[in-house]
């Protein structure tokens, strides 16, 4: 079956859109309507006109986007396609962490459950934390960062701030080393290091650029470098390939690959687009509470 032509069909028939992260299968980022980084999914999600949304990511990732359209369709092809990091969280767990510091501001990485998003004043993104926790510390604010403590760690060091951080981190981001970053120099010299904050510090110290995927994009297209290691999951070389014909990309580590975001596939794509599976379903007062930090973080950022 040529489940390229089968899915266009049945995305004009549904009136279907499809959303894919970077990290997503190359063949499925080849036939997204939109493919971003978590901050980019969620403006496209918030501004959608679509009455069906498939949503080729992780849980957290369609779970936002049913939050912020209430009333439309959000379809994940592979519903079991979850995130490790936000599983290292849970709303008690925030809650009972909230208690412990009464009047800090819960600013909650998007990589996380819904029921998290609902028990944060502002949600943030790889892209957008800076911006987000810049606004609340200029307030004098106390900060609580959940649940990523490499993109807390990092974000606080820029604001020459200390956060409280929760242990969670990215497995896939946590196999990326500071020898292989110096092994992939050596490789290939004269090439720049960007990685993703989400690795460790070390890995960010050996950097020479610490981005996000939707940065690492705008970064090299706007630069006149010519090479770049990559430190992130591996699936946005296909994004900065494609873009970047004339560039060239290595990743730091081969091995670097989520498991859960290599779960679509375009047969599951085109049987999610037949059948209208799966359904993601959320509780509507906690989503009304989780829209509240999604709308906080669109405000500011």
């Amino acid at each position: 079956m040529d489940f390229e032509h089968e899915i266009a069909k049945l995305k004009k028939s549904r009136g279907a859109i499809l959303l894919a992260h970077n990290y997503q299968p190359a063949e499925v980022q080849a036939i997204a309507d939109f493919t971003g980084d978590s901050l980019e999914l969620a403006r496209k999600a918030a501004a959608i006109e679509s009455d069906v949304i498939v949503f080729a990511g992780v849980t957290f990732m369609a779970e936002t986007a049913a939050a912020l359209n209430p009333g439309k369709l959000v379809l994940m092809p592979d519903i079991d396609a979850g995130c490790p990091m936000a599983d290292m969280l849970t709303a008690e767990q925030l809650i009972g962490l909230k208690a412990q510091h009464p009047g800090a501001k819960v600013l909650c990485y998007v990589n996380s459950s819904l029921e998290v998003k609902a028990e944060s004043d502002c949600c943030c993104t790889s892209s957008n934390a800076y911006a987000v926790a810049k606004h609340y510390a200029d307030q004098g604010a106390e900060i609580i960062f959940v649940p990523d403590q490499h993109l807390g760690k990092y974000t606080a060091d820029r604001l020459g701030k200390k956060f409280i951080l929760w242990p969670g981190y990215c497995p896939t981001h946590a196999r990326i080393t500071d020898f292989h970053v110096a092994a992939a120099r050596a490789a290939h010299p004269g090439a720049q290091v960007m990685v993703h904050p989400e690795c460790p510090e070390a890995i960010r110290r050996a950097a020479d650029l610490v981005l996000s995927t939707g940065e690492m994009c705008r970064e090299a297209l706007r630069s006149s470098v010519q090479e770049y290691i990559v430190g992130t999951e591996t699936g946005i070389l296909f994004r900065l390939r494609q873009e970047n014909p004339g560039k060239t990309f290595w990743p730091v580590l081969e091995e670097a690959v989520c498991p859960n975001m290599k779960k679509t596939t375009l047969e599951k794509v085109y049987w999610s687009l037949l059948d209208l599976q799966t359904p993601v379903r959320v509780d509507v007062e906690v989503a009304a509470r989780a829209r509240r930090s999604i709308d906080a973080m669109l405000a500011i950022a």
